[in-house]
């Protein structure tokens, strides 16, 4: 159990800072609903539970290969978070047709997936956030299956926060129209990607 908790506060503290998920979540929560936050978010949990994974059993052969092609894999990343501030600047959209609300659920599970996980830099926080809480090692999966439920708990306890913060705001705030919101968030992610770009050329 003690795994557990450590988890959740790993988590919790592993998702406050507000990177491009965390624009991306807000951005959709504003124009889809806390539904569609919550996918956004989930997609990010489930990355961020991929690491932690690979830093709790260590799983070298995974963390080695990540970090050997490091750079390659966050170009892509930033590529993708470009794209979708471009995206969100060039075409607000209004609202989510009803015909297409499952495959957009896949969609915005996967592109906030993706995000999270071309960050292999991640492994290197979760193995310092494991440090710092005196996890040396995992005995048994039993406590390593306990210590990423809690990390999975804690970062979409962060989401899910944000998600509703954000419908909160919304309702109080009904003279920002949603195409403003958008470009505002697309100009948001726009400099997320170029972040991206400058830490791996400078």
């Amino acid at each position: 159990m003690d795994d557990l908790l450590r988890g959740i506060w790993i988590g919790i503290l592993f998702g406050l800072p507000v990177g491009a998920v965390g624009a991306l979540t807000v951005q959709r929560t504003w124009a889809f609903g806390v539904k569609a936050g919550l996918l956004t978010g989930l997609g990010s949990s489930v990355a961020d539970c991929f690491y932690a994974c690979v830093g709790a059993f260590g799983l070298t052969h995974i963390s080695d290969f990540l970090l050997r092609w490091q750079t390659v894999i966050m170009v892509a990343g930033g590529i993708l978070i470009l794209v979708m501030g471009l995206r969100s600047l060039l075409r607000p959209q209004e609202e989510l047709p009803a015909s297409q609300e499952s495959l957009a659920g896949v969609k915005l599970f996967s592109t906030s997936f993706l995000i999270g996980i071309t960050n292999p830099t991640s492994i290197l926080t979760f193995l310092f956030a494991f440090s710092y809480f005196g996890i040396a090692e995992i005995n048994g999966f039993p406590n390593g299956f306990l210590l990423v439920t809690g990390v999975f708990m804690g970062t979409y306890f962060w989401w899910g926060t944000l998600s509703a913060v954000t419908q909160w705001i919304k309702r109080r705030a009904a003279t920002f129209r949603l195409r403003t919101m958008n470009r505002i968030f697309g100009s948001i992610l726009c400099v997320f990607g170029i972040i991206v770009f400058v830490r791996i050329f400078f």
